[in-house]
């Protein structure tokens, strides 16, 4: 053995099949580092194959027995052959035998070296494909191991969601009932506000944790509604309402514009997104600051333009382009609540879905806007979908 060539075992196999020996014989001296094997005819081909898979096969013409064309026809269909090439030598029948499935072809009159030499690109050519169907199979391993962990992902996710939700509900009326006793003290009726405002939030971050997967996988679809100005100022009370009594600590202005095109929106999600983002503005400005809400006609005449701007801290720079990111939120707040950041990663989601976009502008110390643009009403049909998360109290 030369040095620096692998084991028998390990090395390339390369079939000869001719009508003598010699053929192969001639081939195996240029061809060191290959474990060359001669194949007497189609028949034996067909049993070696089944034994050893080689990388290269060398078909001669005139070879008795089973017709090559037929034996490489059945070969061609075993799926652990697909990186085997195989090479048609002679000056007859070759036709055939390229329709069968030859990888290339060659005359029997070519020198050894300069058969060899094919053989090697071959050889090449059948490590790369294998190389690639491996990394191939390890990628698909990796996907299917990646599809199986999003699966059960979301299973977790909607479990816990859908078991968090109805305990936090109820836990939010029972706080209502108990915070309309004409007989508590101010300081437990204070305590009673925060405790339903603070299951308000935890509300809010389990149904965002839900939705944004829902819409990752493509699994919430929008039941569209055509919404004039009354509709926008419904909605934006809905929301005042779902962010709860803290709410009343800012001031709170809101303008919509009258008589607005209609967009086609569902009301429900924008209700979601409107809660999020005045959320948001409460937990970054001072009691007694402004939060402003905006509804007009978008200034390019493409749909409405819809802005949430508060007085607070404002933004740095360097946290706004992963703002919209979920599991990311400014590292500045005036408040200590732990946040996920998936609120406004649903927003950002949500707009998107109906075709419009949403963006911020912020400046420090002088707080921060939140503008998103919904386009006019379309010829879009109402989609359908009960699997959604709601957020009705």
């Amino acid at each position: 053995m030369s040095e620096g060539l692998a084991p028998a075992d390990a090395r390339p196999a390369v079939f000869v099949v001719s009508p003598a020996a010699e053929y192969a014989t001639v081939l195996a001296a240029e061809l060191p580092g290959a474990e060359v094997r001669w194949v007497p005819d189609g028949d034996q081909l067909l049993r070696e194959a089944h034994a050893r898979i080689p990388q290269v096969a060398v078909l001669y013409d005139r070879v008795p027995g089973t017709p090559l064309p037929q034996v490489l026809g059945i070969l061609r269909q075993r799926a652990e052959l697909a990186a085997t090439h195989w090479l048609a030598v002679g000056s007859s029948g070759l036709g055939e035998l390229l329709g069968a499935g030859a990888d290339a072809l060659i005359g029997d009159t070519t020198p050894p070296q300069a058969l060899a030499a094919q053989v090697l690109t071959l050889l090449r050519r059948a490590s790369q494909q294998t190389q690639l169907h491996e990394r191939v199979e390890r990628l698909q391993g990796r996907l299917d191991t990646w599809e199986h962990d999003e699966q059960v992902r979301d299973q977790l996710v909607h479990m816990l969601v859908h078991d968090l939700k109805n305990p936090i509900a109820a836990v939010i009326g029972l706080l209502q009932i108990i915070e309309e006793d004409a007989g508590l003290s101010d300081e437990s009726r204070e305590l009673l506000r925060l405790c339903r405002d603070e299951s308000q939030h935890l509300l809010h971050l389990s149904v965002n944790m839900l939705d944004v997967r829902k819409i990752q996988a493509g699994k919430m679809n929008l039941r569209r509604e055509l919404m004039f100005s009354p509709m926008f100022e419904e909605v934006i009370e809905l929301a005042r309402g779902d962010v709860g009594s803290a709410l009343r600590e800012r001031r709170l202005s809101v303008q919509v514009a009258r008589d607005l095109s209609p967009v086609s929106a569902d009301p429900e999600i924008l209700r979601r997104v409107l809660a999020n983002l005045l959320s948001n503005a409460l937990k970054h400005s001072l009691s007694g600051s402004g939060i402003f809400v905006n509804v007009q006609p978008e200034r390019q005449g493409g749909g409405v333009l819809i802005s949430v701007r508060d007085e607070g801290e404002g933004i740095p720079a360097e946290d706004i382009p992963n703002l919209f990111a979920a599991f990311e939120q400014s590292r500045l707040t005036l408040h200590g609540r732990f946040d996920t950041g998936m609120g406004l990663a649903f927003c950002k989601m949500a707009i998107e879905q109906h075709g419009g976009r949403i963006w911020v502008e912020s400046v420090r110390g002088e707080g921060s806007e939140f503008c998103m643009t919904l386009p006019y009403a379309q010829d879009v049909e109402d989609d359908e979908d009960d699997d959604y998360a709601e957020l009705l109290i």
